[in-house]
């Protein structure tokens, strides 16, 4: 008998002490602060697979900060040979096409102004405002579900962020919509802090040389490719009209949707531009549409996928709402 109360209390001891190692959520809340503040910058390497349209897609992604305000992320779709980067420098916020020779320039807030999945400080920013996150530790993991910051939050209002414990570097981010499902996932498989980086290593032009000789700029875009694309998603509206009109570089198609909330997208081929030694300026924000990064002011969004220029506007909608739509005119060429 005295054998099995030594046991019990043994036990019980075990127990008292492994609970006491456990930190609590405003432990690990008050490290990850702490971890943001003293670091010098990073650089990581992480897949994204995004849901959003008819069929996933995948894109490798590589992002390099340096403290305070230098960034470099690189989104690369290896299947259709997609490729764009958006920087931030001291001149301000760069979006890179390269396979189009083209930079556009934003006088922009990015990435402060929302949410970015790929992004450590940002993913810790989350976690830190979300008052009411909820919080889970597993063996090797701490795991929070927490509320994002995107501007169209009614589509994406949940993120689940997994942080290693050992060194608290990102695993895992899971975007999901109201219901909980997965909608985008960011997948880190190389998380480097206090990163050295070449001197030019955030400059425009630089970088802009570097991702040509990756994905070679477009000799043209063909016209054959230029496939017309509806969005899946119309918030309630009808396509009534569809008009072709030739241009000099081929052909511009409008569609026209009515309903309560009407919208004009308009289709037509991108130009290679023959330097890339100035950038374009651009209005409105820069926009992640999953599938490529586009401009939003408060009434459209413009952006260029494989070869073609799209812009979306409506007198009718909200800005997230044309981001939603945006978003589902991803490569299907049904109606």
């Amino acid at each position: 008998m005295k054998k099995i109360v030594m046991l019990f209390a043994g036990i019980m001891l075990l127990l008292v002490l492994s609970a006491c190692g456990q930190k609590s959520q405003g432990d690990v809340v008050s490290s990850l602060n702490d971890k943001v503040e003293g670091m010098k910058g990073y650089k990581a390497q992480a897949k994204m697979t995004l849901q959003m349209g008819t069929d996933p897609q995948s894109y490798d992604v590589e992002i390099w900060h340096k403290n305070p305000d230098f960034y470099r992320v690189s989104l690369k779709n290896s299947a259709k040979e997609q490729s764009q980067m958006i920087l931030r420098n001291d001149d301000g916020v760069f979006v890179l096409t390269p396979a189009l020779n083209k930079s556009f320039k934003f006088q922009s807030e990015w990435p402060e102004n929302s949410s970015q999945a790929y992004l450590y400080e940002s993913l810790v920013k989350d976690i830190i405002e979300d008052k009411g996150a909820k919080f889970t530790s597993t063996d090797d993991h701490y795991v929070f579900e927490t509320k994002t910051r995107y501007q169209n939050n009614k589509m994406l209002p949940y993120q689940e962020i997994t942080i290693n414990k050992k060194d608290l570097s990102p695993v895992s981010v899971k975007v999901m919509d109201a219901d909980h499902n997965s909608l985008v996932t960011v997948e880190f498989s190389k998380v480097k802090f206090d990163a050295a980086f070449d001197k030019d290593a955030f400059d425009m032009q630089k970088n802009m040389t570097r991702a040509k000789l990756e994905v070679p700029v477009m000799n043209e875009v063909k016209d054959e490719a230029f496939a017309v694309k509806y969005p899946n998603e119309a918030k309630g509206a009808s396509l009534t009209d569809e008009q072709e009109i030739k241009t000099e570089n081929g052909k511009r198609v409008i569609l026209t949707y009515e309903g309560d909330k009407s919208f004009t997208l308009i289709q037509e081929k991108a130009e290679v531009v023959e330097t890339s030694l100035v950038a374009t300026a651009v209005n409105g924000e820069p926009v992640d549409l999953g599938f490529t990064v586009g401009a939003a002011t408060s009434n459209s969004v413009t952006w260029t996928y494989d070869g073609v220029n799209y812009t979306l506007a409506s007198k009718d909608m909200e800005k997230e709402e044309l981001l939603d739509i945006a978003r589902t005119v991803d490569g299907t060429s049904e109606k």
